[in-house]
């Protein structure tokens, strides 16, 4: 990967602890960028500040804790990220999580839905002073392509309490969240000097899906050897982070760092419009 200069740059990085999250990490620093590593875990927080070291000796780095399962966490990170330091040039909300049976967070949400979209809704949010006093600077949301499983029907159910529970439909719901989340959130952006784009990594292999159980886990286990590595898998992550290519591009859908077509329901501006004010009502932000 060969990202643009990132010298003087601060970038914060959510689930950046191990897969892509932390090979970003390291492409980032790499390039020169001072990059905040978020995660639940100090242990392996630590580990990967020494891994990223491991490769790149003068890496400028800092770690930050915070559970994204629990808003309070969350609004800790938004907080903490500000007392450290006085600019933000790239957030790369990376962290997703999928699970086979339903679970609630703290906070009474569904936690597919809470964890890969209102976390980051919430993140931004707190973050949008900063990264527009900062400008240009970028929001880059991981999405997928597993998003085209999702519907807007979830607009109407985004706890996923009615039915039957699919695993695979919440995380398809949830990734067609941040495509719709980068869609309102572009519109709100114009006139400033903040851009937002989402991505599909590709299928990697990383831990991701092993926190499922049954069927979907050993399924992960059994395509593991045909997916790309992390490495490939940061590589658009770090594209739409720090390439000048995409300068003042926005409210994009990146495949192998191209512009790519997304699913007609992400494409849906009353969708955008709705999953904001519903995000904004249960986060208490983005009003």
């Amino acid at each position: 990967m060969t990202p643009g200069n990132m010298q003087g740059k601060v970038c914060l990085i959510t689930g950046a602890t191990s897969g892509i999250g932390l090979e970003s990490a390291r492409a980032l620093a790499r390039a020169g960028a001072t990059v905040v590593l978020s995660g639940r875990d100090k242990g392996r927080g630590e580990a990967a500040l020494a891994e990223v070291r491991r490769t790149v000796p003068d890496a400028k780095l800092d770690l930050l804790l915070a559970d994204l399962t629990s808003l309070a966490s969350v609004r800790q990170l938004a907080q903490d990220f500000q007392s450290r330091y006085p600019r933000l040039d790239v957030l790369l909300n990376n962290a997703g999580l999928v699970l086979d049976r339903r679970k609630v967070t703290p906070d009474g949400f569904e936690a597919t839905f809470a964890t890969n979209h209102l976390s980051h809704f919430l993140l931004t949010n707190l973050l949008l002073e900063l990264l527009k006093a900062s400008g240009p600077s970028r929001v880059v949301n991981v999405s997928s392509e597993g998003h085209r499983m999702g519907s807007l029907d979830f607009l109407d159910d985004p706890q996923a309490e009615r039915g039957g529970y699919s695993g695979m439909k919440v995380y398809g719901n949830s990734k067609l969240a941040n495509i719709l989340f980068t869609r309102g959130l572009s519109k709100r952006l114009q006139g400033t000097k903040v851009t937002a784009n989402s991505l599909h990594p590709g299928v990697v292999r990383t831990g991701f899906g092993l926190n499922a159980e049954g069927f979907f886990k050993h399924l992960v286990k059994l395509a593991a050897p045909f997916m790309l590595s992390a490495e490939g898998g940061a590589r658009t992550s770090v594209y739409l982070a720090a390439s000048p290519e995409v300068e003042g591009m926005s409210a994009k859908y990146f495949i192998k760092s191209k512009v790519a077509r997304e699913s007609k329901a992400a494409q849906s501006d009353e969708g955008a419009e709705t999953l904001w004010r519903k995000s904004a009502e249960l986060t208490g932000v983005g009003r």
